[in-house]
């Protein structure tokens, strides 16, 4: 317990218990965390530095699931792991196109097996391309992953 001087008249200074806690150390300790926290939250979050320019572009709607087309190695082409014939693929890409109210179609994650002639990949990005299907991402394996 603290003792804080008490004086009298004439008397020398005598300690008495004082019933206060100082909470300022504490504070002063509280505001250091804060502020450590506080820069070292956003270098926990990304790993590299960009600097990001303003957009007025609103949020994408993630709550649509992407439509996945896969050619494989022999140069079959998959809707959504369901194989289709390539005289129904155009058929079956313009009945996904009008199925959609987004502008541009759904979002496609077109996969391609590496051993593929690249004319084969082009000719599904060609019919993704005449059914009006504008929203197409190429899925890859990131580096780390291929090895």
């Amino acid at each position: 317990m603290a003792m804080g001087p008490i004086l009298g008249a004439g008397r020398r200074s005598r300690r008495s218990p004082m019933a206060e806690i100082n909470v300022t150390p504490m504070v002063d300790v509280m505001l250091v965390l804060l502020i450590i926290f506080m820069v070292t939250a956003p270098l926990l979050a990304t790993g590299v530095q960009v600097d990001l320019p303003e957009s007025k572009a609103s949020a994408l709607d993630q709550n649509n699931e992407p439509i996945a087309v896969s050619v494989d190695r022999a140069g079959q082409v998959y809707v959504d792991d369901a194989p289709v014939a390539p005289t129904d693929l155009s058929a079956r890409l313009g009945q996904i196109a009008a199925s959609s109210d987004e502008p541009g179609g759904p979002r496609i994650f077109l996969r391609a097996d590496r051993s593929l002639d690249y004319g084969r990949v082009m000719q599904v990005m060609g019919e993704l391309d005449h059914a009006g299907l504008r929203r197409v991402s190429l899925v890859n394996t990131p580096l780390e992953e291929a090895r």
